[in-house]
């Protein structure tokens, strides 16, 4: 079994990826809008740029979303994406970048249990946990 995060948006999925895609250094590997699929024939014009589905690779783990039907969109709550990284500094490249134009919650900084940890909301309203150098016993 694998377990990933499948992210939602209202019609701005496309400029999340591209942007994730340069943050976490990763790889679009699929992306159809709905105006490619058979079901463009069944949606009104300007939702055929709205992404259906993306799938990122970012080494051997995986990000998906897609754009929600128009009208059907509802603000991420109860969860956050969490990323772990054996280095601090990576953690904290990542942080950053993520961060632009949006919001810090906790900065990146040491805790009792990681050398790094920051928690975020970026610019495409995605909640995120950023975790870095574990410390041994935690």
């Amino acid at each position: 079994m694998q377990i990933n995060p499948y992210l939602s948006f209202d019609g701005r999925c496309r400029d999340a990826f591209q942007f994730y895609e340069k943050a976490l250094g990763g790889t679009i590997a699929f992306m159809q809008t709905i105006g490619e699929t058979p079901m463009a024939a069944h949606m009104p014009a300007d939702a055929h740029s709205r992404v259906m589905h993306v799938t990122l690779t970012v080494g051997d783990q995986v990000l998906q979303g897609a754009d929600a039907p128009p009208g059907q969109f509802t603000q991420p709550a109860g969860f956050c994406v969490a990323l772990h990284f054996d280095e601090p500094v990576e953690g904290e490249r990542v942080f950053a970048a993520l961060s632009e134009n949006g919001k810090v919650q906790m900065p990146f900084q040491a805790t009792f249990w990681a050398r790094g940890f920051g928690m975020l909301i970026d610019q495409f309203g995605t909640p995120w946990i950023i975790n870095a150098g574990q410390i041994v016993g935690n």
